[in-house]
């Protein structure tokens, strides 16, 4: 048996004569060619449509087949998976090894182990989902079945390496896809956890829109020399995505959002602070008779899952996520992505913003800022690197920021009162950083 199908990987990897012509024809067509892609692989490409790499699939694949660590930057929604999914399905192909790729999010897990379906199958490399929130039992006959690669939730994983259930010690290839969101999300002792458990010697590869600190200090941890590089410098928004600003009090948001909706006929990603906003603006908006949808961590698995599908579907128009629900959806066509509430964690502004414009399109992303939230905005600003341009609705009377003017007057109350002349120049108001939750 081993003899057959280690017959049948080398015939995988290599042309026959009758198909010679074929292969060079259709290599000569596809952009992957010449990163070092089996040509089955390539053939599958073409088949679904993709003919010319993204960036971060162009810089990655290579490197990765070739066995190297690597780090990648790049924004979601910029083809990352199918750029650390190759290499591994041809790596594994011969009959060696595991992969394991760690993700944030059950949703992820699930769209992420859709695009192995799509490739490992032809090569005899089948994969496997171990997420929450789902019966263990299920999962516990697949991994039975011997998967060659398994998508995983950090908590599950160890739930399934605490009862013995599945076996790590093997895993040649480990991908930490959405390092960043696992890292905000708290999982970093469970990775370092899972981590101890696989071979010293095997392949890592990490990937993320941003790049922080802790991040970078993990790859210097447990990776060999890795290779990074960056499609988009960390922070990045995406190109073609159009920003908008609108301040405004809190209790004007509903009327603002309807005005904005009645602009755009597409599908709409709303953001939102807490489960228990975004169930209150769903409210809001079904009583406002816009097909609306929520995904919140308050939600069962086959209510998000009803929720996704239907908004990938059309069923409904308009979908209420939280930041940690909607790490994993990756639908193609939303035209619009409005920040109800501004991100906790600035960086999420990026994450955000990635689920409109993608693949080359078009979108929009407009945001909603109290006004006492100027410094918030500053803190994002300075994340993507670009103003955010402030604009105003007719019917909605506008607003400025009124905790920078408060700064600002306190600044020159200060330098006008006894002794001001002598403050540190650190205090006046343009050298002195503005006040926020993380800078």
């Amino acid at each position: 048996m081993r003899k057959f199908l280690k017959k049948l990987a080398q015939d995988i990897f290599s042309k026959t004569p009758a198909t010679e012509e074929t292969d060079e024809t259709e290599e000569k067509e596809s952009g992957f060619y010449g990163l070092g892609i089996a040509p089955k692989l390539l053939d599958i490409l073409d088949r679904l449509k993709f003919t010319v790499p993204t960036p971060i699939q162009y810089q990655a694949i290579e490197l990765a087949t070739a066995g190297k660590d690597v780090v990648g930057i790049a924004q979601t929604g910029t083809g990352k998976t199918i750029a650390f999914a190759i290499p591994m399905i041809q790596q594994l192909a011969p009959g060696k090894g595991k992969g394991l790729i760690l993700v944030p999010t059950r949703e992820l897990a699930i769209q992420v182990n859709e695009v192995f379906k799509q490739f490992s199958p032809i090569l005899n490399v089948h994969s496997a989902v171990l997420i929450g929130g789902e019966n263990i039992e299920p999962q516990i006959r697949e991994l039975r079945r011997g998967p060659r690669i398994i998508v995983a939730t950090p908590g599950r994983l160890l739930d399934h390496i605490g009862q013995k259930t599945v076996k790590v010690g093997d895993v040649s290839i480990l991908v930490l896809d959405e390092a960043d969101r696992m890292f905000d999300m708290g999982f970093a002792p469970q990775i370092f956890r899972i981590i101890a458990h696989l071979p010293k010697n095997r392949q890592t590869m990490l990937f993320s829109a941003t790049m922080p600190d802790e991040i970078m200090k993990l790859a210097s941890r447990y990776m060999k020399e890795p290779v990074r590089i960056e499609a988009t410098r960390s922070g990045t928004p995406a190109e073609k995505v159009e920003h908008e600003l609108y301040i405004v009090h809190k209790t004007v948001k509903p009327a603002l959002l309807g005005k904005i909706l009645d602009k755009y006929w597409g599908s709409v990603l709303l953001f939102v602070r807490t489960r228990h906003d975004a169930a209150r603006v769903a409210q809001t908006l079904k009583r406002m008779h816009y097909n609306a949808a929520e995904i919140h961590s308050d939600r069962s698995l086959n209510q998000r899952k009803e929720a996704l599908e239907g908004f990938k579907a059309g069923k409904y128009r308009i979908l209420v996520a939280t930041d940690i629900a909607a790490r994993g959806i990756d639908v193609m066509g939303i035209e619009l992505v409005v920040n109800y509430d501004l991100p906790d964690e600035y960086e999420n502004y990026v994450h955000r913003i990635g689920r409109t414009g993608r693949a080359g399109h078009t979108g929009r992303a407009i945001s909603f800022a109290t006004p006492a939230q100027g410094s918030d905005v500053k803190a994002i600003e300075n994340i993507i690197r670009m103003k955010l341009p402030v604009a105003a609705h007719p019917d909605i009377a506008p607003e400025k920021f009124s905790d920078i003017a408060e700064l600002y007057e306190k600044n020159q109350e200060a330098l006008r009162g006894p002794g001001g002349k002598n403050l540190p120049t650190s205090f006046r108001m343009g050298r002195r950083k503005l006040p926020n939750k993380r800078y």
